[in-house]
């Protein structure tokens, strides 16, 4: 009895030191010490957090604002700008791009290229006389063309023939063929297509001079 009651004791005492040893060391943390503390009105971290309030759908789709028109160049303004047809026959106007402010060397191109096969029809983009046929170095053999108002000259450049019985002071109307799609002049002969300048004339109404407007933006 007297042994087994000393092994309790002992038992007992070496519990007791080890769970001091224990509570120095700082490897004993009382129960309290497990949970985090909370501050009053926090949300205990065993809780999920709450996520941003549900959307409150409108009653009708909202209507998407319509897009901006680009404003027109300032030198149209005042003027009465031409609603111009496609200056190459088949050719879709979604699918033209602009080069009109590109640099060329030691100048600003002030045209669009339109790319198209060789002998592809260029016709007239509006009703008006024909001022000078014209061949020169750059732009090979081409067609200048005041509209009816001769307020707007056109130009085509680049062509590879002119259409038969074309000739200075004739009327084209708009569509009619005035010649077709080559690479005469500084144009690459791989590469046939339409240069094609706007001008806003002067009171001078020179064929060689005025204002340049991107195509583009009177292409209908």
């Amino acid at each position: 009895m007297k042994t087994a009651a000393a092994f309790v004791l002992g038992f007992a005492a070496g519990i007791i030191c080890l769970a001091l040893i224990l509570w120095r060391t700082g490897n004993l943390l009382p129960a309290h010490a497990l949970v985090a503390p909370t501050a009053p009105g926090a949300i205990p971290f065993t809780q999920p957090l709450p996520g941003p309030p549900p959307a409150q759908l409108p009653d009708t789709p909202p209507v998407p604002s319509p897009a901006a028109t680009p404003p027109m160049p300032a030198v149209l303004e005042g003027v009465a700008s031409p609603a111009l047809g496609m200056p190459v026959a088949g050719m879709d106007l979604r699918k033209l791009n602009s080069d009109f402010s590109q640099t060329r060397g030691d100048h600003v191109h002030e045209a669009i290229d339109i790319m198209a096969p060789r002998g592809a029809e260029v016709r007239a983009v509006a009703q008006g006389n024909v001022v000078k046929l014209f061949t020169s170095k750059p732009g090979g053999l081409t067609v200048y063309q005041f509209d009816d108002s001769r307020s707007w000259c056109y130009y085509y450049a680049h062509l590879d023939r002119y259409a038969a019985g074309l000739k200075e002071g004739m009327l084209l109307r708009k569509g009619d063929v005035l010649g077709y799609v080559g690479s005469t002049g500084g144009a690459a002969p791989a590469a046939p297509h339409l240069h094609f300048a706007v001008f806003l004339l002067g009171p001078e109404k020179h064929w060689w001079q005025g204002t340049a407007v991107d195509p583009l933006t009177l292409l209908k």
